[in-house]
């Protein structure tokens, strides 16, 4: 679904307030989750937002005319396929998204966000928060994007972030987990 878990919002906003970025890249943001918690505790961020689901921007009002945007810059398209400068930033959120997709597409992807295409041209942080307990999910309200094709074990997802390099912190909720990855 287009909205998120309470659980881990707060051990993430202690992450991102100890981190400080000043670009973000929000992996399917649905209704803004991310950038609605970490936006007033630092200003002057700049937001990419990339979005597969085009009628959700409207929907959740991602972007607005008449007060301040939630997102800077959104990109509507699939970030398996999106350009490498957008996860060059100092944070790339992936909340509850790699649930959505094969889990050899989110490893690639990771991977990907952590490297960039000359291996060292990636993003400096990496937040991923997933579903840790079995949580089976079809398409909903016409977007067949919000399937759950994967259900991702905490020790997984571990092996995951660990296979990147760097640095790991770990949240286990008992519905969410969450890993922040630092370049270090």
């Amino acid at each position: 679904m287009p909205t998120s878990d309470a659980e881990g919002k707060g051990w993430s906003l202690e992450r991102f307030q100890y981190h400080l970025p000043n670009t973000v890249t929000d992996i399917g943001p649905g209704e803004g989750t991310y950038a609605k918690l970490f936006r007033p505790v630092h200003e002057g961020v700049w937001w990419t937002a990339i979005e597969i689901h085009k009628p959700y921007i409207a929907k959740y009002k991602l972007r607005s005319t008449k007060t301040r945007s939630m997102y800077d810059e959104i990109h509507i398209e699939d970030a398996r396929e999106s350009e490498a400068h957008l996860f060059h930033r100092d944070l790339v959120i992936c909340g509850d998204v790699l649930e959505h997709m094969p889990p050899e597409d989110a490893v690639t992807l990771l991977a990907h966000i952590a490297n960039g295409p000359d291996g060292d041209n990636g993003a400096w942080n990496i937040l991923v928060s997933v579903p840790i307990v079995d949580s089976p999910q079809g398409e909903v309200d016409g977007n067949p994007h919000e399937a759950h094709l994967h259900q991702w074990g905490a020790d997984e997802m571990d092996d995951v972030m660990a296979s990147l390099g760097g640095n790991v912190e770990t949240f286990r909720g008992g519905t969410l987990g969450c890993w922040w990855w630092n370049r270090g």
